[in-house]
């Protein structure tokens, strides 16, 4: 009996995996990375609405008159801004959701010299966030892509987009040469990026992403849109009203007299404006809003501030260590960075 029913145990088939364990445990990192981006977007707006609700109350308490300001000040910058901000997540989740990664490589030259203007040129009819351009330069790695063609278009995509566009002539009503030159100076300083590292850049501070592109086999695009729009809204809405915070503050706080130092030093107001976008991380459909509302800056040095924040801020730095390295994410900040003011001050000193 006990040898029948071992030969009957081998003749029966192993035991079918579990269709869902594994994927859930392969997606829980992803669960939890979209769940920290709801919470952040949702604690950040949940405290400007307290912080308006009780602005007037506090003000009585405390007797400072300028919260008043402030909170019109935040206030302004955010329904500006969430409009913008709400069109760009729509169109990328849509980009991520139903065009096959495919596309951009068979619409690239197999010149890396030639792909990268090309790839510069996607961007401006492809928009998307720069917290959609990291994952979406991974897939295209992944397809074939050359390195130097898919980092341009993760530059020029969040810079360059006509979401964004649009969003600066508003924010600057009756400055059409501001447009041109946020326009023009990003968009060389991504090309100039991608020249720059066929020239000089290494395999070996690349990590090349891994994984599948779109995605996942069997899921509904529809879901995939649905929850793409969910983190990225959430995610780059938290930090739009951080920075609108951090705007409304520093027009509060800072006294006209310090902005008039960096007025009269066109190269420190142009630095500071840069650092000022790689702290305060504000999402490119929106940080025009904000660059508008730093009236002690130069217009260069406003420029500087819109063109930097697309592509060198904290959040980036972080999402390009995830994706493709610490060591690649640190060196090519680093010379975008200076790329990008260097194009500012040369774009800016023409047109502004």
């Amino acid at each position: 009996m006990g040898e029948g029913a071992t030969r009957t145990a081998a003749a029966l088939p192993p035991p079918a995996a579990p269709l869902f364990g594994p994927r859930e445990e392969k997606s829980d990192p992803e669960r939890k990375r979209r769940a920290r981006a709801g919470v952040f977007g949702s604690a950040a707006v949940g405290t400007a609405v307290v912080a308006v609700l009780a602005g007037p109350w506090l003000e009585r308490l405390l007797g400072v008159a300028a919260l008043g300001a402030w909170r019109t000040l935040l206030v302004a910058i955010v329904v500006q801004g969430v409009p913008f901000l709400l069109l760009g997540t729509v169109v990328s989740a849509a980009i991520g959701a139903f065009v096959p990664a495919r596309v951009f490589s068979r619409a690239l030259p197999r010149n890396p010299v030639f792909a990268v203007p090309v790839a510069g040129a996607a961007g401006v009819v492809l928009p998307g966030c720069e917290c959609a351009s990291v994952p979406v330069a991974g897939s295209l790695m992944r397809r074939g892509v050359a390195p130097a063609a898919a980092l341009t278009f993760l530059l020029a995509a969040p810079a360059v987009n006509p979401v964004v566009l649009v969003s600066t002539a508003i924010a600057f009503p009756g400055s059409p040469e501001m447009v041109a030159a946020r326009f023009g100076a990003s968009l060389v300083t991504a090309v100039v990026m991608g020249w720059l590292w066929i020239r000089w850049g290494r395999e070996e501070w690349l990590r090349l992403p891994t994984g599948r592109a779109g995605h996942a086999p069997g899921a509904s695009r529809f879901a995939a849109f649905r929850r793409g729009l969910q983190h990225d809204f959430l995610h780059a809405g938290g930090f739009l009203v951080v920075g609108a915070m951090a705007a409304a503050t520093f027009n509060v706080l800072v006294p006209p007299s310090v902005l008039e130092v960096f007025a009269d030093s066109p190269w420190l107001g142009v630095l500071v404006a840069a650092v000022l976008a790689v702290l305060l991380s504000v999402c490119s459909e929106a940080d025009a809003f904000v660059a508008a509302s730093f009236t002690g800056f130069s217009p260069t040095a406003r420029l500087a501030f819109m063109v930097v924040g697309p592509m060198v801020d904290m959040k980036l730095i972080a999402l390009q260590s995830g994706a493709f390295g610490r060591a690649f994410a640190m060196r090519f900040s680093a010379a975008t960075f200076v790329v990008a003011v260097l194009c500012c001050v040369h774009v800016g000193g023409v047109l502004l």
